[in-house]
């Protein structure tokens, strides 16, 4: 599965960008989610990584949807909004997303550490699978993952214990971690029984431990 950040436009088109400013990966400056496709579309998104990169563009929700449903690949998208772009932003990629896969058996999940934006999700698609982000761990974030409706709940890598691996699943939520970068980390994990791990680096993993 794929995981990728979603944020809007400033006329709500879904594209992807993990950063609220452009300064770090792209050619532009200020804050994404206040410019509109049509200026964000024209930014060099790949020269930051390398030279073979350079002038690939800021992609779309829309076309990584194509690439991943044309390839038969699960799709995780994290709803990150513009700060204040919450409720709005939940609602639109839930729409986009409910939209583009309408014909496809394999749904995208929608994950987001924004309550709001999971909430506005949930209302207007409902049938889509969503997963509560959570930094760290405290006696309200099972039962916000349940009052949200979630089927996932993903932490931090350091956050989760034996023990409550075992409290999600008995809410009959899936238990993910983020973002799993060292073999160590890896193998306490999977020891631990957790469902699923995120990272950046699975060229660095043998694949019968994934």
């Amino acid at each position: 599965m794929f995981e990728c950040d979603v944020k809007l436009s400033s006329d709500n088109v879904p594209f992807l960008l993990h950063d609220a400013e452009l300064e770090r990966t792209t050619n532009g400056m200020g804050i994404a989610g206040l410019k509109p496709w049509s200026e964000l579309q024209k930014l060099d998104a790949g020269a930051w990584h390398s030279s073979q990169f350079k002038g690939e563009g800021i992609p779309t929700l829309s076309v990584v949807a194509q690439f991943c449903i044309s390839n038969n690949y699960d799709l995780n998208i994290e709803i990150k909004p513009t700060p204040g772009q919450d409720d709005e932003t939940g609602r639109i990629v839930a729409q986009y997303a409910e939209k583009l896969w309408a014909s496809h058996p394999k749904k995208p999940l929608l994950t987001s550490f924004s309550v709001a934006s999971l909430t506005s999700a949930k209302k207007v698609a409902p049938k889509l699978a969503i997963g509560l982000l959570a930094h760290s761990w405290d006696e309200d974030t099972l039962i916000s993952a349940k009052t949200l409706g979630c089927q996932v709940l993903v932490c931090h890598y350091d956050v989760w214990t034996s023990e409550r691996i075992a409290s999600a699943r008995q809410l009959g939520l899936k238990t993910l971690s983020y973002t799993v970068n060292q073999n160590e980390v890896v193998l306490r994990l999977l020891a631990m029984g957790v469902d699923g791990i995120i990272t950046d680096r699975v060229d660095i993993f043998p694949s019968n431990r994934l």
